[in-house]
């Protein structure tokens, strides 16, 4: 009788050969880093956008910027104080949770917080998030962002429109041409999770509740040896 497939055993060193090779290679090159670089943070990104984090290496681009397994960069940071590659770099291995990354510069400190504490991009939420605000279209005729302006600085949704509207279970029809609800109707409420129904209807109505930010925790400084945390406010004041 031939072996059920099921019963397999599978070696996952064979499987994951090119990404064991990724993590040795972020590995070296973030202890290559510290080497070479005066300072390094670590940082959190909210509603994380590739193509933004794109344009901050580009602004950054005297910088080295890791965003890739936490586990693998805290090995390569040391975990305590035998295996760390600099002293004290496995203080800063501690604030590897969630979604964060390394960043490497010859820069000042102040000026790095500076730019973060300044870096905020909008856009629009995506399915399985807390929505940011409650969105909610006012009865009568529906205009194009849905009531975010008023009336009579926007113009009508057009007709066409109203069937996916229908279709995302918004109980709308059309009147004299017009697409009009006969009462108020509530996408999102604040808090509560999107699924992909209301990120849809908020992207036809123009609604970007998504802010990509990227917050600096904590960086060490190869002068001093030092790890230095950055409490949230100090990030957003500097």
């Amino acid at each position: 009788m031939p072996k059920s497939k099921r019963a397999r055993v599978v070696h996952l060193s064979k499987v994951d050969k090119k990404g064991k090779e990724l993590s040795l290679k972020l590995f070296a090159n973030v202890r290559e880093s510290l080497d070479s670089y005066q300072h390094c943070f670590v940082f959190s990104v909210d509603n994380m956008r590739n193509t933004y984090l794109k344009d901050v290496r580009n602004e950054l681009n005297d910088c080295r910027l890791f965003f890739g397994k936490t586990k693998v960069m805290a090995k390569a940071l040391g975990t305590d104080p035998a295996d760390e590659h600099q002293p004290n770099t496995h203080i800063l291995s501690k604030h590897l949770v969630g979604n964060v990354g390394l960043l490497f510069t010859n820069r000042a400190p102040e000026s790095i917080i500076e730019y973060f504490s300044e870096l905020s991009k909008t856009d629009y939420a995506r399915s399985g998030t807390p929505a940011s605000r409650t969105f909610t279209i006012p009865a009568g005729t529906v205009y194009s962002t849905g009531g975010e302006i008023p009336a009579e600085e926007d113009v009508p949704m057009a007709h066409s429109l109203e069937p996916e509207l229908r279709r995302l279970n918004v109980p709308t029809s059309l009147v004299k041409g017009k697409i009009t609800l006969q009462n108020e109707y509530t996408v999102c409420e604040e808090g509560k999770v999107l699924d992909s129904r209301q990120t849809r209807l908020l992207k036809l109505f123009g609604v970007e509740s998504a802010d990509f930010t990227v917050r600096l925790v904590a960086y060490w400084s190869a002068a001093t040896q030092e790890v230095t945390e950055i409490p949230a406010e100090t990030a957003m004041e500097e």
